[in-house]
């Protein structure tokens, strides 16, 4: 009865879219049935069917996982859990449009929450202490609503920094943009990051004082990346973008992606995520380092460069049959043991806090230089709208403002595309008047600094600016597409 509730719910829900030291085994197994239970009561015996969704190449890890559970449970209840491949990315689309057949336990990306939640097929954490403690932090508010603990963290490497090659680059020149491409512009060669995406092209705008997230509808986006009142406005950072995206040791197009560029010698360092580890690690053997991403000029200043992270979370499907074996399951799926068998088997980076600072996972350099960057970097919560709109502005920036428009005519558009809503970058209300009137009083004068400005830096603006032009990448064509970024572009 209470799955055709949830389907005459969740049709209504639809239809007018209101998504408003490593312990053991037995250690483990033993803190998740006790933490599940108590407040669920004891744990039902007798057959228990399960259904699981992870990504196609998870089949060989879960399917161990499923194994493992079953022997330390055996004696408790008779297990029937199936593993079923689906797409993380298409998770949220799926269930919500399919409830009935919905799995019982599920992976999906973080940036999903929001709309399992609202339609209810997310309940809070029944031991949600106990799964924040053994998290990091930053985990355990990704799988979290309005401080509330709603599904299980189990990764947190979806995320970017920088790839480099230490035979060619020092550490002191992965400071700095600016220092990355002279470095490569002296040995020949080339930096790569996918300016034309709205996934890394984040990275400008993201540590400016600027505003982009998801108003209270969970759907649509607010954004103010054409502002011309803070400290460091939008066209300060469109200027920063187009010099470095017309620079000739700067590239964001390859026909074999970063890891095919690396191999063949084009490209000496490069924004990517630890889905490349391996190939990179390859191409350059002893060679390899990584590092958080660097800083970059805009507004005069070095500002450090900023990232999205995204986290792999396990979610318990609330109208299940088996709602708390499932809770049990999803606790054992996520524990130090597994997420360490996780990084063993698929080279993604725990979540778990143990987990990710010992053994082989400590060692890595790709979690090192993520964790690194971590400090930098912000949750992705942004709507569908804005991926097509920041990757027509990326490809501008890296083709050298073809079209001639001013930038802040471009911010303006890339703005009011993602909002919904007319933009022209000034404050509301009556502050927009009293900056009005004082641009009225100086507009010569801002013309004549403006004629005198571009004066004094036509030499710079002709060899730094508009020096080349790079092929423009495919834009991304949803939000789905970011998710995949870093987890079906990883092969997660």
């Amino acid at each position: 009865m209470h799955r055709r509730m949830l389907s005459i719910f969740l049709s209504a829900f639809l239809a007018v879219g209101a998504l408003t030291g490593c312990s053991s085994v037995a250690d483990d197994a033993e803190s998740v049935a006790e933490a599940v239970t108590e407040d669920a009561g004891s744990l039902p015996s007798g057959n228990v069917s399960l259904r699981v969704w992870g990504a196609d190449e998870d089949e060989e890890l879960i399917n161990q996982i499923i194994s493992s559970f079953k022997t330390q449970y055996s004696s408790q209840a008779t297990f029937d859990i199936t593993f079923e491949a689906h797409s993380e990315a298409n998770c949220k689309d799926d269930i919500l449009g399919d409830v009935l057949n919905a799995p019982d336990v599920f992976t999906f990306a973080d940036d999903q929450l929001m709309a399992f939640v609202a339609s209810g097929v997310l309940k809070e954490v029944s031991n949600s202490s106990e799964i924040s403690s053994r998290n990091l932090a930053a985990a355990s508010e990704a799988a979290s609503v309005n401080g509330k603990l709603y599904a299980y963290p189990l990764t947190a490497d979806n995320g970017y920094f920088l790839f480099y090659n230490s035979k060619y680059l020092t550490e002191e020149d992965v400071q700095t943009m600016d220092g990355l491409l002279d470095a490569a512009a002296a040995n020949g060669k080339q930096v790569f990051m996918e300016m034309n995406s709205g996934w890394y092209m984040y990275s400008f705008f993201g540590n400016t004082g600027m505003e982009i997230g998801l108003n209270d509808d969970g759907i649509s986006t607010y954004c103010n990346w054409n502002a011309k009142y803070t400290d460091i406005t939008g066209a300060d950072v469109a200027e920063a973008m187009l010099s470095i995206g017309t620079n000739p040791a700067f590239s964001s197009t390859s026909n074999d992606g970063f890891a095919g560029g690396a191999a063949d010698g084009t490209f000496v360092a490069g924004v990517s995520g630890i889905w490349d580890e391996n190939s990179i690690k390859e191409a350059w053997g002893e060679d390899y380092a990584a590092t958080k991403l660097p800083t970059y000029t805009v507004a005069g200043q070095q500002l450090q460069m900023s990232s999205y992270a995204g986290y792999k979370l396990v979610g318990v499907n609330s109208y299940s049959d088996n709602a708390v074996w499932a809770a049990v399951f999803a606790d054992w799926m996520t524990n130090e043991t597994n997420q360490t068998l996780r990084f063993e088997l698929r080279g993604q980076g725990p979540s778990n806090i143990n987990a990710s600072s010992s053994g082989a996972v400590a060692e890595s350099k790709a979690i090192k230089a993520l964790q690194m960057q971590a400090e930098y970097s912000s949750l992705q919560r942004v709507g569908g709208t804005y991926w097509d709109a920041a990757s027509t502005f990326g490809t501008l920036m890296i083709e050298g403002n073809p079209g001639g428009k001013s930038l802040q005519t471009l911010l303006n558009e890339m703005v009011t595309a993602i909002t919904g809503e007319e933009s022209t970058g000034d404050l509301d209300g009556e502050q927009v008047n009293a900056e009005s009137d004082a641009s009225t009083e100086s507009s010569s004068e801002d013309g004549q600094a403006d004629a005198a400005t571009e004066a004094s830096s036509s030499s710079d603006s002709d060899s730094a600016v508009f020096a080349s032009s790079q092929d423009s990448a495919e834009a991304d064509s949803s939000n789905e597409a970011s998710s995949e970024a870093g987890s079906e572009a990883s092969g997660n």
